[in-house]
């Protein structure tokens, strides 16, 4: 648990590769915002989520400082693991342990000094709400597949570590439900931020941050604009999901009437 309540962090620009000012006063975040940091490759997002998860003190390449309720954030968010409020999970997390899942969730929570009844089985129910493919207590760690494991670290960071920002670096493709991701941290009040290019990810997240030149370029906030425009994604989306599992149960697609 960390040792204060985080209401919101607010990041301070900094400049672009050019030495610019960035083109924002400030962003603030709190528990239960979804963010999407968009962009080109190379256009500065995996520098922004890096100032977030060190929480920057204008003493990177960037310039940016991250401040948590209005103030520097104590050290020990810094240098102590176990505190640290930031949860980071990229496309490319493994587990390298052979333990089993339930061992290596209940050293997790011995670590964690957590005593509450039950936590290990959340975890893992919460975990299965985001993946297809099962997850069950005795299998190796590393039998998981991409998907299994991304989903496990997430519902870990939410239960265990009970991490209030959790920062999704492009795993899109890593075969989660991404939806149901984003219901669940709204759900448990989690502050999210995705690096993604999938438009249903970005079009169901409250903002978008929009990254250029190494540089936030702008901060959108489309207020229902573009929900016609989300509703169709999410349409295409399902119709995605659904020819995947056809294509895995061996069966041949027929092309779906779209509306």
């Amino acid at each position: 648990m960390n040792s204060e309540l985080i209401e919101e962090i607010t990041i301070l620009p900094g400049r672009n590769r050019q030495g610019n000012p960035e083109n924002f006063d400030k962003i603030t975040i709190k528990p239960g915002n979804t963010i999407s940091i968009v962009g080109p490759t190379g256009s500065g997002k995996s520098a922004f989520i890096n100032d977030i998860e060190i929480f920057a003190e204008n003493d990177t390449v960037t310039g940016r400082t991250v401040l948590v309720n209005g103030r520097c954030p104590p050290e020990e968010y810094v240098r102590d693991p176990a505190k640290k409020p930031v949860a980071l999970i990229t496309q490319n997390t493994k587990c390298l342990t052979d333990m089993e899942v339930s061992e290596f969730l209940e050293m997790h929570i011995r670590s964690r000094q957590i005593e509450t009844p039950g936590v290990l089985k959340k975890t893992i129910d919460l975990a299965n709400e985001f993946t297809g493919e099962k997850i069950l207590p005795d299998i190796k760690m590393t039998s998981l597949s991409g998907g299994q494991t991304r989903s496990l670290m997430i519902a870990d960071a939410i239960v265990i570590s009970n991490a209030p920002i959790l920062i999704l670096d492009e795993i899109e493709n890593a075969g989660i439900f991404k939806d149901k991701v984003i219901e669940m941290l709204k759900e448990y009040k989690k502050a999210l931020l995705f690096v993604t290019h999938d438009p249903l990810v970005a079009l169901m997240s409250d903002r978008r941050i929009v990254m250029k030149n190494g540089a936030v370029e702008a901060v959108l906030q489309p207020n229902g604009t573009e929900r016609e425009a989300l509703e169709k994604v999410v349409e295409l989306d399902s119709i995605l999901c659904r020819m995947r599992e056809e294509i895995r149960a061996g069966q041949l697609i027929r092309i779906p009437a779209l509306t």
